[in-house]
């Protein structure tokens, strides 16, 4: 019976690049269609701020968590009730930006997926509601327009954006 040689895995230099990065082609195709999808809450706030033509931010969340805070220029529309109501809410060639709790959540990819299934343009806010608070934006509740401090782990203070 011979011994199986056993030979130890040497470990890489890098575990960063233990698995090879894409080749360039491939890097720009996967994160231009990553923005696509997706846009942060830095962006959809200049955006509502401009006031943006063509685009409607929607909360997919129920009325309790709207009625918690919103978006102030956003339009409620429960994940639930978008196919029925869509055409009422989202004008012809419009975007729809979704959004829902956070990160945790993934009732705004939901929303997106019912918008896209009608054949509507859409992207998802990343970080959600809870970003969009943590950033410092204003929310508005029943008893009028709030703003948090910001959260200094998502944002620096006293800025619009991170600046990237």
């Amino acid at each position: 019976m011979t011994k199986t040689q056993f030979t130890p895995l040497t470990p890489p230099a890098s575990t960063v690049t233990a698995t090879p990065p894409a080749d360039p082609a491939a890097a720009l195709a996967h994160f231009a269609a990553r923005l696509s999808f997706e846009a942060d809450v830095s962006d959809v706030h200049a955006d509502l701020e401009a006031r943006a033509p063509g685009l409607v931010v929607v909360d997919s969340r129920g009325t309790e968590a709207w009625d918690q805070g919103h978006l102030p220029g956003a339009v409620h529309l429960p994940t639930a009730e978008i196919a029925a109501r869509a055409a009422d809410v989202v004008p012809a060639g419009a975007v729809v930006v979704t959004y829902c709790w956070g990160p945790g959540c993934n009732g705004a990819t939901r929303a997106a997926l019912a918008f896209a299934r009608l054949g509507i343009p859409v992207k998802e806010m990343i970080g959600g509601y809870e970003y969009w608070v943590r950033e410092g934006f204003a929310v508005r509740t029943a008893d009028g327009v709030e703003r948090r401090p910001v959260d200094e782990l998502t944002a620096p203070r006293g800025a619009i954006s991170c600046g990237c």
